[in-house]
């Protein structure tokens, strides 16, 4: 049986070194929003974030690698609109370190707990234009273009296409 390489466990305020080298190496922030500051600013930015994450309102995930517990990205969950009708995600980050099937594993790691584990009726997310391989990706998982501004393209899935997915590539996310 396949078993999955990468898994999620919640930010904690340790990890703000982490998060401030990922999102100020220009290797990964193009097409991410600029970030300022120092690791304790992040480390405050988490603090803050945590309150958000008591009340379910958002949450944020440290990618790590299952077999050795190495943390090689990152990735949020947030924008909860309606009673369940969608969520977004975004914080996407995977570091030098992944694993070859790290992007595929985490993004049907972040529908299955927003689609099965919180129950959202819909996901919608934007991707920065000229992020190409992004762009690709989501398009391949199923996203539809919902719509575009000067900076990005704006994306829907559903449940039904995350199911789809699913199915015809199940033993990226079974585990032992």
């Amino acid at each position: 049986m396949a078993r999955r390489t990468v898994e999620f466990r919640l930010i904690e305020e340790s990890d703000a070194a982490f998060v401030c080298q990922l999102r100020t190496d220009p290797r990964y922030n193009e097409h991410l929003s600029a970030v300022t500051g120092s690791i304790e600013d992040q480390r405050e930015w988490i603090g803050r974030y945590k309150l958000r994450e008591a009340e379910g309102s958002e949450f944020y995930y440290i990618i790590f690698k299952r077999e050795v517990a190495m943390p090689v990205g990152t990735v949020r969950l947030y924008d909860f609109r309606g009673d369940k009708e969608s969520f977004s995600w975004g914080s996407w980050i995977l570091n030098e370190n992944k694993t070859r099937l790290a992007a595929v594993e985490s993004a049907m790691i972040v529908y299955r707990i927003g689609f099965d584990e919180l129950g959202f009726k819909s996901c919608h997310f934007e991707v920065r234009k000229g992020n190409d391989r992004v762009i690709s990706f989501h398009t391949k998982f199923g996203a539809l273009q919902t719509g575009e501004d000067e900076l990005n393209y704006y994306f829907t899935l559903s449940p039904a296409t995350y199911a789809g997915f699913l199915e015809k590539n199940r033993a990226l996310l079974q585990s032992d």
